[in-house]
């Protein structure tokens, strides 16, 4: 039996982000490492590492990691994830109120997405040189012919998050290279009488 959805969030002003840049960077930095649970339990599940979270006032509303693979779904990368889960919260999926944060720069697809949710701030954290949409590759963030913009923070725990995806595919590369090694015979390695 599904139970009852749960009665959406009162909207109201968000919380003004704060001017300190100390204090910016440590609010980024709290809620990238959340993003950055997120991304390992990806990787436990044998997905890409990659990690979102949903902050709606200060508070974590909704939770995400990559699950292409396991959901053969190629829309449930981590931020879309997230934003589907703060929707079903909030009660809407325009959320003018949120931001979110991601291990990696979104794609086109994500950034569409956020787009379309209206969220006030992204705050990613490595850079994707291969698909980034958010300056790497190019920046659907920065179209002023868009009717809603995005505000944007990149580098957030860039180091971290960037080993975290660099360890993935590295132990991937080396478990394809040993599977493709044909086995070693036990018996060549031993001298035989004859």
């Amino acid at each position: 039996m599904t139970q009852p959805p749960l009665p959406p969030l009162p909207l109201r002003a968000p919380r003004a982000l704060p001017d300190d840049p100390a204090q910016a960077a440590e609010r980024d930095a709290r809620y990238m490492r959340a993003a950055l649970e997120e991304a390992r339990l990806a990787e436990a599940a044998g997905e890409v590492p990659v990690g979102a979270v949903v902050v709606w006032n200060d508070t974590i509303i909704a939770r995400g990691h990559n699950l292409p693979i396991r959901s053969v779904d190629p829309s449930a990368h981590a931020e879309m994830q997230a934003l589907r889960a703060a929707a079903q919260v909030i009660g809407n999926y325009r959320m003018p109120e949120c931001e979110l944060y991601v291990t990696l720069e979104p794609c086109a697809m994500c950034s569409g997405a956020i787009l379309h949710a209206r969220l006030r701030h992204v705050v990613f954290g490595a850079s994707d040189p291969k698909t980034g949409a958010a300056g790497s590759v190019v920046n659907l963030f920065e179209q002023a012919q868009l009717n809603h913009q995005t505000t944007i923070t990149g580098g957030v725990l860039a180091d971290p998050c960037s080993q975290l995806l660099k360890d993935f595919f590295g132990a991937r590369r080396r478990a394809q290279k040993a599977a493709r090694q044909p086995a070693a015979n036990p018996d060549q390695n031993h001298d035989t009488e004859a």
